[in-house]
């Protein structure tokens, strides 16, 4: 598997390449790693199927967050397959993932999926995601079949549609910086924020709070687990900024320093990802380095996700 972006791919089959993963087998795993896979101890193994998806290249030459949460999604439900084959689909209705370490984007990731339980309605999996023989990720995921049952929601809030608004490539396309060369022309998710994005502009006593439409930049295969992997992708995009605007701070500010702490999620109802939805995001706080996103996103008048980042955001003097 090339480590590397595939230079004849279009930034939406690049994506479809990252999630598909290839299947290495079965190993032992522990708390530092995967058997035999330079891991210090094997203190507590247990037996995982293992998966590998390369790595996106990206500007700051890290993993992007929402790569290793996507792939995830797609290593935990492709141990599923057995299950719905037998039982019928069990889509994800929620995530929780914790960013341990910094992923080389020159490198592939393995993904150590321990299958945890399968009851009559739930499938419950933990996921590693394994780079030099230690974690950069550790995440867990709950599946469920489809049921009937209480039903309300959130109202979608009344803001202006996708129509008319500037995407972040239009915004960005002009300038000469590998990272706003790169959301020009390499990110697979389209965003049209509502309100002034905050990569060059401060938006000084603005509320911790922002809107931003968004969706694939082309069409999708139509597999429910894809389109929930591309949601979870998206999810990382721009969650931190209602901390910033609540500071008058920019994304070009060379003093910040942010990182993904840990981020969940829940999926309410199907969604489709090359469709626009709207994602409404709040910060109500931010102490101690630390910053709180927490997103809705909405698709047809559905509340259809709920999403939540801390991150480490300080500002050097």
């Amino acid at each position: 598997m090339t480590d590397d972006v595939k230079p004849t791919l279009t930034p939406i089959e690049d994506l479809i390449d990252v999630l598909t993963l290839e299947e290495l087998g079965t190993a032992k795993i522990s708390v530092t790693g995967i058997e035999g896979q330079d891991a210090a101890s094997s203190i507590g193994a247990t037996e995982a199927r293992v998966f590998e998806g390369r790595s996106q290249r990206m500007p700051h030459n890290r993993v992007f967050g929402g790569q290793v949460l996507a792939q995830c999604v797609m290593a935990a439900g492709l141990t599923l397959r057995a299950v719905e084959e037998r039982e019928g689909p069990r889509p994800i209705h929620s995530l929780h993932g914790y960013f341990m370490r910094p992923g080389d984007d020159t490198l592939p990731i393995r993904f150590a999926v321990e299958e945890m339980r399968d009851g009559r309605s739930f499938s419950t999996r933990r996921v590693h995601a394994i780079q030099k023989g230690a974690p950069i990720m550790s995440f867990t995921a709950s599946f469920q079949e489809q049921a009937a049952g209480l039903d309300h929601q959130l109202t979608m809030p009344d803001l202006p549609g996708p129509d008319g608004l500037r995407s972040l490539a239009d915004l960005l396309g002009h300038i000469d910086h590998p990272a706003a060369r790169h959301i020009a022309t390499q990110r697979p998710i389209e965003q049209r924020p509502i309100e002034e994005a905050t990569f060059l502009t401060p938006a000084p006593d603005s509320p911790a709070e922002q809107q931003v439409w968004m969706r694939a930049v082309d069409s999708l295969p139509a597999d429910p687990l894809i389109h929930a992997a591309v949601l979870a992708y998206a999810s990382d995009y721009s969650l931190l900024d209602p901390v910033l605007r609540r500071h008058g701070l920019t994304w070009a500010d060379p003093r910040l320093r942010v990182a993904s702490l840990d981020h969940s999620m829940w999926f309410h109802r199907p969604v489709s990802g090359d469709d626009w939805f709207l994602y409404t995001q709040e910060s109500p706080s931010a102490s101690s380095g630390r910053g709180l996103g927490i997103g809705q996103m909405f698709q047809g008048g559905q509340l259809v996700a709920t999403v939540a980042q801390e991150g480490m955001v300080r500002v050097k003097e």
